[in-house]
């Protein structure tokens, strides 16, 4: 896995949130947008955390598909009698 750093920020009037995280530390990130958010001294809400979430999983690596033919059988192996 790539160990990028990711990240994630929100201005509200005069602060800011910037939250610095690798890849492999995704769920250590949900937690300290959650924390942030209960915490009460600060201007973070749940909304924000929820916004700032929903783009923490927009950024997340998606899974390659493997793609596998479908074999369709062959006009000459078909029983085309009338």
């Amino acid at each position: 896995m790539n160990d990028d750093i990711n990240v994630l920020a929100l201005v509200k009037g005069r602060e800011r949130y910037i939250f610095l995280y690798e890849d492999s530390q995704r769920a250590a990130a949900l937690r300290a947008l959650g924390r942030c958010a209960a915490n009460k001294e600060l201007s973070f809400t749940w909304y924000d955390a929820a916004v700032l979430s929903q783009k923490l999983r927009e950024q997340e690596p998606r899974p390659s598909h493997r793609t596998e033919r479908l074999n369709l059988p062959q006009s000459s192996e078909l029983d085309l009698e009338d």
